[in-house]
């Protein structure tokens, strides 16, 4: 049986975490042979001593340092920053590269394996969200493939597995509801940042976690799946499941809905992005639908989380906005998670800036990095205009 060779960039994070775990249980069918993590060298020379890759990339010179000594001792290479990424994604020996970096520099290492032909397991929304047009084209330009890792848009892959996407009728992407399912008006205005990161269901980093709170995680996987599977945005919808174990629907023309079940757990879409096309055995990762209990889906509020709606309005006028309108998003997310904002200011300061004068087409990849530094400078500003506005009532 032959193995696959893998890469992995952001493997310090929860999901390469997630992914090396699969390749512990799957050491017979997957090689790991790349990491990448951007500060934490601590973590990689942990990784490095047990799957000693043929390559590593860190953040800069100085982490370079305390991890190239391990890599040596058998021949490996230490690379750099955005270059080495780049890379480590289009090596020859690569199948599969796996993209858990966080944020919009995810979009040049995932470029250049999209150039090479690689099988991309994508973790990554930012980077579709910011420059999907541009590079759908190049996957299809390429020849390459794209499995989601995301939960949802994982559901949706498998659901669409031998269909057409023209026979398509709708698709629900589901919700938990996070953190504040159910809070009031009134309770939002005042509701303390320990109760927005606590999620029921998932465990993540604070900024997806505001972001679930928020809706606008759903907002990003809406404008996700609309390039990941060639969709029109009005086919795409969102249901708030609590139980987080329905992980999308589609539905089709006839009226029939297949749904994708699965236990609440991500290493369940990571194993299945690395084995595809094929499934692998692992009966730690199985559900018993017997003790799942009730189901419910239900319409999200989108007046007391605005969110979602400023995600479709940026995906409906297309060109910069998709971009603009995350960076302010992160922009927002960072000022409240750094107590200069509230949490009902987050859509304040995404609506103020979508409501610029943005460009409406973009042909380059330096053309949406263009809108989104300008998009962060003007969310900014009004975020200490807001702020300020506040602090004089």
């Amino acid at each position: 049986m032959s193995r696959k060779n893998i890469v992995i960039l952001g493997s310090s994070g929860s999901i390469g975490e997630a992914a090396l775990e699969v390749a512990r249980r799957h050491k017979d069918r997957l090689r790991v042979v790349g990491l990448s993590v951007r500060c934490n060298t601590k973590a990689l020379a942990r990784q490095v001593e047990e799957f000693r890759p043929s390559a590593v990339v860190v953040g800069c010179d100085t982490d370079a340092c305390r991890v190239t000594q391990k890599v040596r001792r058998w021949g490996g290479r230490v690379l750099r920053g955005r270059e080495g990424l780049c890379r480590l994604a289009a090596e020859e020996n690569v199948d599969t590269v796996l993209i858990a970096i966080v944020g919009s520099e995810a979009i040049f290492p995932l470029r250049a394996a999209l150039r090479a032909r690689k099988t991309v397991a994508l973790a990554n929304k930012e980077s579709v969200v910011m420059g999907g047009e541009l590079l759908m084209r190049e996957a299809r330009r390429y020849g390459a493939r794209i499995v989601p890792i995301d939960s949802e848009q994982s559901a949706i892959f498998q659901c669409l597995e031998g269909h057409r996407v023209a026979d398509v009728e709708r698709v629900y992407l589901t919700a938990s509801g996070g953190s504040l399912y159910g809070a009031t008006k009134r309770a939002l205005r005042c509701v303390s940042l320990k109760r927005v990161l606590a999620h029921p269901r998932w465990k993540m980093g604070p900024k997806i976690t505001v972001d679930s709170a928020t809706l606008m995680n759903k907002g990003l996987e809406v404008i996700e799946a609309r390039h990941l599977f060639g969709l029109p945005l009005e086919k795409i919808g969102v249901v708030i499941h609590r139980q987080a174990l329905v992980h999308s629907m589609v539905a089709f023309c006839d009226g029939s809905i297949l749904a994708q079940m699965g236990a609440t757990d991500m290493k369940l879409p990571i194993q299945y992005a690395l084995s595809y096309p094929e499934r692998w055995a692992d009966g730690r990762l199985h559900l018993d639908p017997a003790r799942c209990g009730a189901l419910t889906f239900e319409e999200p509020d989108t007046r007391r989380f605005p969110c979602l709606d400023l995600a479709y309005e940026a995906a409906r006028r297309g060109g910069s906005l998709p971009a603009v309108m995350n960076a302010a998003n992160e922009v927002a997310v960072g000022a409240y998670l750094e107590g200069r904002l509230r949490f009902g200011d987050i859509p304040r300061v995404i609506g103020k800036v979508l409501a610029g004068n943005w460009p409406r087409t973009v042909s380059r990849i330096e053309e949406v990095f263009e809108a989104d530094t300008a998009a962060r400078r003007s969310a900014d500003r009004w975020a200490r205009i807001l702020k300020k506005r506040r602090a004089f009532r």
